[in-house]
């Protein structure tokens, strides 16, 4: 960060760095002829700092200034040629330059022969775009004799942009060499002008390539959804009528390896869903700011992308709100499955309490007759003992024998033993229940 002394106030540590982004990938200036060649790899973190490394390698092969470590696009003359390299989030690009007219046929001797074949060779990634673009003054001719040489004889997109001031023809293919091809032709606009037109291009060849990345993706998945729209459709005719828990179980482990399969799906594509319409909405930015004009006999790029582009989009649009929309109705198969689970597991508890309540009642009937055996048993004991105290007193005195004193006793010791139980019952239940170890 910058210390701006001459500021009485404190500044943001990003505030720097928030005015240089506005200015990281400016516009070159191109002069007519050109020749250039654009490489755009497909790289992951430690690719993108390899690919850093060879370009700082290049440059001292070359002897010119390296690039500092924090840069996100540079731009350097390297003599007989140009290099700019960009560095993206997922990707990198390549573009070099060369301010000449082609030798021999347009695309016969392109620029990128001139980089070192050793070189070119460590590149790391995965090239997914790679393509030619001449730019020529009026003296190119747009006859189909030559057209149908340097295109290969493909069907070709023309459009005149700039409001009419050039023309850009490509076939949007790849060609013998494994490069595509395009031709800019300057009908009187200005360097800077011209190297606008064909950074935005290039721009849109790109990212058009980049948001295409994703349909071979949706198309391969999308025989796996239908498939795993089938099996929830089965699996929800399959419910069976009366609850089982044993049926139900079954159904929730396949509903989850279910819903496991669709959430790597998921995992796997949808950033690469949200890389594709950011790509998409770039590309249109880039057809709009071109402002071409249509050409008699040829599709502009925009009707040209219209027709071939968008659907590829709405094609991995409807594949993952598909994926969406399946993974909704799995959570709602699981609820529906938890909440039969639910009534079983209710319906078992019932029956559960059900039967511990006629156990209880049971209980509650022999410890009552336990306990009518009890009154019975101490009495018993009792009326014996007093048996022996009526043996030590002068009965005859008042007289009474033993056995009719015992028998007058009998009912006031079964009374008084069951009114002494009863009193201890009430008490216990009326205490309330203390843990061991409690005062």
């Amino acid at each position: 960060m910058t210390n701006y002394f001459c500021l009485p106030f404190s500044t943001h540590p990003l505030r720097d760095a928030l005015y240089d982004e506005l200015h990281a990938r400016p516009f070159q200036l191109i002069s007519t002829p050109q020749q250039i060649s654009h490489l755009a790899f497909a790289a992951q973190p430690r690719e993108l700092e390899e690919a850093f490394r060879l370009v700082c390698d290049l440059c001292r092969r070359y002897s010119v200034n390296q690039p500092s470590a924090d840069t996100v696009s540079y731009h350097q003359d390297f003599g007989e040629f140009a290099v700019r390299w960009e560095r993206h989030m997922e990707f990198y690009a390549l573009t070099f330059m060369r301010p000449a007219a082609p030798d021999g046929e347009l695309f016969e001797h392109p620029v990128i022969r001139m980089l070192p074949g050793d070189w070119m060779a460590m590149l790391p990634g995965q090239a997914i775009a790679a393509f030619h673009v001449v730019v020529a003054g009026e003296e190119i001719s747009f006859e189909q004799d030559p057209l149908h040489r340097w295109f290969e004889g493909q069907r070709l997109i023309m459009s005149r942009p700039a409001q009419g001031k050039a023309v850009v023809c490509t076939a949007f293919r790849l060609h013998s060499d494994g490069f595509g091809r395009f031709i800019v032709q300057n009908r009187g606009i200005s360097d800077y002008q011209i190297g606008r037109l064909v950074q935005r291009v290039i721009e849109m060849e790109t990212y058009r390539l980049l948001a295409q990345l994703s349909l071979p993706l949706a198309k391969r998945i999308a025989p796996e959804l239908a498939e795993m729209d089938r099996e929830l459709a089965d699996m929800l005719a399959s419910v069976p009528k009366k609850d089982s828990s044993e049926g139900n179980r079954e159904l929730l482990e396949r509903l989850s390896h279910l819903s496991t399969r669709l959430e790597t799906w998921r995992a796997e594509t949808n950033h690469r869903f949200s890389a594709t319409r950011a790509y998409h909405e770039l590309v249109q930015t880039r057809l709009t700011n071109i402002k071409e004009e249509p050409m008699n006999g040829y599709m502009t790029f925009a009707e040209f992308m219209s027709r071939r582009l968008n659907p590829g989009l709405r094609t991995c649009e409807a594949v993952q709100g598909w994926m969406e929309d399946l993974s909704r109705r799995i959570e709602r198969a699981g609820d529906m499955m938890r909440t039969r689970v639910n009534l079983t597991l209710q319906d078992q508890n019932k029956t559960l309490l059900a039967a511990m309540n006629r156990r209880g009642r049971l209980q509650f009937r022999l410890q009552e007759t336990v306990e009518g055996l009890s009154v019975a048993a101490i009495s018993y004991y009792l009326v014996g003992l007093l048996g022996y105290l009526l043996d030590g007193l002068p009965l005859g005195a008042v007289g009474l024998d033993k056995k009719t004193a015992t028998a007058i006793l009998v009912l006031p010791v079964v009374l008084l033993i069951w009114w002494l139980i009863r009193r201890i019952k009430h008490r216990l239940i009326k205490e309330p229940y203390c843990e061991v170890g409690e005062e």
